[in-house]
């Protein structure tokens, strides 16, 4: 898949692993649009590279859309990257004091890091099957899902439950969506270092760097981003989800 010339779609734009992938989409080529709830970090970000910033809640079928209209307006549509977060709630499915982890907290956990994926997703899906082809390719679909989904830990039932979900959407997206020309691969990461940890990233990095086999530390978003260029040209690589950990295997807590 060509980037250069394409459109490209990178929700959770504004955070840490869709800025570096904004950045590295836009380097390679693309008319990036970044799709965020994060209006300042949305805005800086299209100022500074001439890329469009358009608010965009990703379980919100009218924002989704917008966002990939503005898409489609500056060239064809070939790349959708799904980064985004949100609210996770958390807790042993039985707490010490013997009630049951909150119903609530657990839908609203699974709405936005698997419906709003979903949704993304689809949408994404029937945009690209408008374009024309090329050499029978219409675009690219990248998710993101996490270690989580394969070891999540003590607490994490909920978060683990989505990106499962996102996990086993892959393959039969791929497959779906096959007629069409349009691959769905997922990201599954491990420990990443991004700015939205602040002044805590050096705690985490301190306890998460030994824990990785090699190489020793957390990840950096620029490799996240390196990899989805990787993926969004390679194109036979599809249906499949690819560990980017460090080799690092989660440990119950």
């Amino acid at each position: 898949m060509q980037i250069s010339g394409s459109s490209a779609l990178v929700v959770g734009g504004a955070g840490g692993l869709g800025e570096a992938t904004v950045r590295r989409l836009h380097t390679a080529g693309a008319k990036v649009v970044i799709a965020d709830l994060a209006d300042d970090k949305g805005k800086a970000l299209e100022s500074e590279l001439g890329a469009r910033y358009v608010r965009t809640d990703a379980t919100n079928t009218d924002d989704v859309q917008a966002a990939l209209a503005e898409a489609e307006s500056l060239g064809p549509l070939r790349i959708s990257v799904d980064a985004h977060g949100g609210p996770a709630s958390g807790g042993r499915l039985v707490g010490k004091d013997g009630s049951p982890l909150d119903l609530d907290g657990f839908k609203t956990t699974i709405d936005v890091y698997l419906t709003g994926v979903f949704n993304v997703m689809r949408l994404a899906a029937a945009a690209m099957a408008r374009q024309e082809p090329v050499d029978g390719a219409r675009g690219v679909i990248v998710n993101t899902a996490s270690i989580a989904a394969y070891e999540g830990q003590i607490g994490q039932l909920p978060y683990a439950a989505a990106k499962g979900g996102v996990v086993g959407m892959t393959l039969v997206a791929a497959r779906d969506l096959s007629p069409l020309g349009i691959r769905v691969v997922t990201i599954a990461p491990g420990t990443f270092l991004t700015p939205a940890y602040g002044q805590a990233g050096d705690q985490l990095e301190a306890y998460w760097g030994p824990q990785v086999p090699f190489p020793k530390r957390m990840g950096q978003p620029a490799e996240y981003a390196a990899f989805v260029q990787s993926i969004v040209e390679n194109d036979y690589l599809n249906g499949e989800v690819i560990r980017l950990d460090g080799a690092l295997r989660f440990p119950p807590k």
